[in-house]
């Protein structure tokens, strides 16, 4: 072969090395496009004080109310309450940290023991008979739920509870006549005609946990609203912050769902 018919020769080779590599990207670009589209992990939905709000945290908060005592008869959490009660713990957790409360945090023996009650109490753990391991398993397991979790959960929200009684409970007189006037006027009107009705002395004790976390709830709900009207808070979703103008921040005669004492209830009898 002359010199001429090697440089043809070679020539070929180029162009035919060329057109496969051609034919290869072909093929590959679509993938490649693919690969390179962005994929959204997660988003914040709120910021309070710079504190960011996911909406997988908003999904998890769903998740955990089904061991949130107080959830029956309120019907499913929507993300709209998820997202103002999560508001409302991160304002009051920075104001904790702030005051560098360490009194309010729960012992671990404190936590397991409320954990305990739930797992015996709560409705829908009793149906699950989570009173038993195995029970208490496959309640975690189909609700997506791991016992990490459950402890954080619990954890802040006693947290939260032991804050409200320290900063809002001390110093509370509740009067006799209080007393007497939520017996005649409150709750003697709940009998139906006829029915035996409990003398005062009976309850007592129970109209003055009532009157008494009513006044907590009135003022920390003042201070609940003060401390959210002075800081930051943004609501970045327009579907939840919408929302907002209609279920409104979370208030009225009782305290944030799951917050209830175990001994005055949530004063909403």
């Amino acid at each position: 072969m002359n010199g001429r018919g090697r440089i043809r020769s070679k020539h070929a080779r180029r162009a035919a090395l060329l057109a496969g590599c051609a034919a290869l990207l072909a093929l590959c670009a679509p993938a490649r496009a693919q690969s390179l589209a962005p994929v959204v992990l997660d988003r914040v939905v709120a910021v309070v004080n710079s504190q960011v709000i996911l909406e997988s945290d908003v999904e998890a908060d769903i998740e955990l109310s089904v061991i949130d005592p107080s959830a029956d008869g309120r019907g499913a959490l929507t993300p709209q309450r998820a997202l103002e009660e999560l508001i409302s713990r991160a304002l009051i957790q920075q104001q904790i940290r702030q005051e560098d409360l360490q009194s309010v945090s729960p012992s671990a023996a404190e936590v397991k023991a409320r954990i305990e009650e739930i797992r015996k109490e709560l409705p829908a753990c009793m149906r699950a008979h989570c009173s038993t391991d195995a029970g208490w398993k496959a309640f975690l397991s189909a609700h997506n739920l791991t016992e990490a979790r459950v402890e954080a959960y619990i954890r802040n929200r006693m947290e939260i509870l032991n804050f409200i009684e320290e900063r809002f409970g001390q110093g509370i007189q509740i009067t006799q006549e209080q007393i007497e006037k939520y017996y005649r006027d409150t709750l003697l009107p709940q009998y139906p005609a006829g029915a035996s009705v409990p003398p005062l002395s009976q309850v007592s004790s129970r109209i003055q946990e009532i009157l008494l976390q009513q006044q907590v709830n009135a003022l920390f709900y003042n201070w609940l609203d003060n401390l959210r009207s002075q800081g930051d808070v943004e609501i970045l979703d327009p579907a939840l912050e919408a929302a907002q103008e209609t279920t409104g921040a979370p208030g009225g005669g009782s305290l944030p769902p799951g917050w209830k004492t175990a001994e005055g209830g949530n004063g909403s009898e």
